[in-house]
């Protein structure tokens, strides 16, 4: 997490450092679904992110002008309606297939006004891995479970974007403090009156610590850091690694082999990241 600029990350290390962080919190978060409910998880997720973001920070609002807390809102409905819409949309399909059609938001993002060759080539390349990890050829795919995906990955273009201008205007801290605190007021009433946190407990509560550190606080204010110095385009085609990192996640900590198949769609998003760096440099 950053304090100030000086004290941030250098873009890339920040951005392999967050999606690394999302994915291993990700494999924990999912072998909570059959306890605790998605909207359970994620409000676990959110409000104790909140609440742990504020207290790290400590930022005063009060001094935030009308646009910035707008755009804080803005930030926060796209942060908490992402993750809540992703959660519901892989209960019903696989969790490879709900990571590929997500990434579309940030994908077109990425093509939208490009005018540069390179920029293409490092898309289209992602976009090829997307499609081959994705499981096209299993007989019953939820139709719900797809919109739901692709409506989170919509979320996620926003977030991107309207993190890139709001980490311009504040500290990172406070950007991302803001948004949390305004994303927990969309998700903890899905948690509050579906039920699912009934079962809570000692246990569970630190569990969803666990979850909310690594797959929201951590890397969340990491993506600020990494907004502050990378354009939202170059930024959306870094994470085009995301699969990658979901699959060694996978097989790290929930046993899910690859198949020849998914490597190769591995081996094509890793290559378009790699270019899309070297881009950076150029810039």
């Amino acid at each position: 997490m950053f304090r100030n600029k000086k004290m941030a990350l250098p873009a890339l290390p920040a951005v392999l450092l967050s999606m690394i962080s999302i994915q291993s919190g990700a494999s924990l978060a999912k072998q909570l679904f059959p306890v605790l409910g998605i909207s359970g998880v994620a409000t676990l997720r959110i409000g104790i992110s909140a609440m742990v973001l504020y207290g790290f920070f400590r930022p005063d609002f009060r001094k935030r002008t009308r646009k910035e807390l707008l755009l804080g809102l803005l930030y926060g409905l796209c942060l908490g309606a992402m993750n809540l819409i992703f959660y519901f949309a892989i209960q019903r399909i696989p969790l490879g297939l709900g990571v590929t059609l997500e990434f579309l938001g940030p994908l077109v993002l990425a093509l939208a006004g490009s005018h540069k060759l390179l920029d293409w080539i490092w898309a289209l390349l992602a976009g090829l891995g997307i499609f081959l990890i994705a499981p096209w050829n299993e007989d019953t795919v939820d139709v719900l479970g797809i919109i739901l995906a692709i409506l989170a990955g919509a979320f996620w273009a926003g977030y991107i974007v309207i993190g890139g201008k709001i980490s311009k205007m504040m500290k990172s801290g406070d950007a991302v403090t803001l948004g949390m605190l305004f994303a927990s007021l969309f998700v903890i009433p899905f948690g509050v009156f579906s039920g699912d946190l009934n079962v809570l407990n000692g246990n569970l509560l630190l569990l969803g610590l666990a979850v909310a550190l690594l797959t929201s606080a951590i890397p969340f204010s990491l993506d600020m850091g990494a907004l502050r110095q990378l354009p939202s385009k170059t930024f959306s085609i870094l994470m085009s690694l995301h699969p990658a990192f979901a699959a060694l996640s996978g097989l790290l900590f929930l046993n899910e082999q690859l198949s020849l198949i998914q490597a190769i769609a591995i081996t094509c998003v890793i290559a378009a990241s790699i270019g899309a760096t070297l881009t950076i440099k150029k810039k």
